[in-house]
């Protein structure tokens, strides 16, 4: 097994007040009280505060919480995205969660688990890379992730069961996959109960994304490796997107070596303006400017939870 790579340097506090100035000049109010929670020792009461006004009445989230998705309405993406926010803050239980899973129910299709795009997203404005059918079909990687969380903050809701057999089926019928499909399925892996056999999905996993080509062990070559369709260019995976924390069953995939050239990476990646880049399409200027300090916190997140050095 591979160790962890971990450092007991913390970010440095210049590269930290170039991200905060970022963030204040740009961010909305909830990725500002975001990053007041994570790295200016600011309350979880703010941050959950300013997600309310993300929230619907059918339980769901909506009005652009992922700005890919404009438009008000409530949409799988939207509340993924609240849940990992609750998760983050340690306020991922009580009568808000069930309330979403009650709006998951709803929208899940006929074998429990979730489309990427719910129908009612048409006639908003939406990234083109996120298109809106008629009829959804049920997706690992919008249901992976949902399931994970609740999982790991020990949720217990009817529709977790069958979303749960969806998550498994689909993991072990994996043969081909995409960088973004993998990386939900890890988190779907790191919290679903039975242990032995997400070790044994994500060894299998681990092998596939490197026999495919599907992640990017060397910044300089990336050139070389192939492109998922639909994907913008440059658009690549490394190993800290797979394993975010050292905790992770991705970070066994990788080598102390192949960690420490991705975590350099992503340190580098920080710009003269204090954020982090978007390695996604950008199809419109508001929705890039938005998308950009959620980027940077998780950039952060991910090289505090490593103790790597920022500067």
């Amino acid at each position: 097994m591979a160790g962890t790579g971990v450092s007991t340097e913390a970010p440095t506090a210049s590269s930290l007040a170039r991200a905060e100035h970022f963030v204040w000049l740009t961010a909305r109010v909830l990725e500002q009280r975001r990053f007041a929670y994570h790295f200016l020792g600011g309350g979880a009461d703010p941050v959950e505060t300013a997600l309310f006004a993300y929230l619907n009445d059918d339980g769901g989230y909506g009005h652009a919480l992922e700005p890919d998705l404009r438009g008000p309405v409530s949409q799988p993406l939207h509340t993924a995205h609240a849940l990992r926010v609750l998760d983050s803050i340690g306020r991922c239980g009580g009568l808000r969660v069930e309330r979403m899973c009650r709006y998951l129910t709803e929208v899940s299709t006929a074998d429990g688990a979730l489309p990427a795009i719910h129908p009612s997203q048409r006639g908003y404005p939406h990234a083109p890379f996120l298109p809106v059918v008629d009829a959804p079909r049920s997706e690992l990687l919008a249901t992976g992730p949902v399931v994970g969380l609740l999982h790991r903050n020990q949720v217990w809701h009817a529709w977790l069961f069958r979303a749960t057999d969806f998550c498994w089926a689909a993991i072990d019928a994996l043969e081909t996959s995409h960088p973004y499909e993998a990386e939900a399925a890890v988190a779907f892996l790191d919290s679903v109960p039975d242990r032995s056999r997400a070790e044994a999905a994500a060894d299998r996993l681990g092998r596939l994304v490197r026999d495919r080509r599907l992640v990017a062990l060397d910044p300089a070559r990336t050139a070389e490796l192939p492109l998922a369709p639909g994907y913008a260019p440059g658009e690549h995976h490394f190993p800290h997107h797979y394993a975010p924390t050292p905790g992770s069953l991705a970070r066994r995939w990788f080598t102390d070596d192949e960690m420490a050239v991705s975590l350099d990476h992503l340190a580098g990646q920080q710009q003269a303006d204090g954020g982090w880049p978007l390695s996604w399409r950008e199809w419109a200027p508001g929705t890039a400017l938005e998308s950009r300090p959620l980027v940077t916190i998780e950039a952060l997140r991910t090289l505090q939870a490593y103790g790597r050095p920022l500067g």
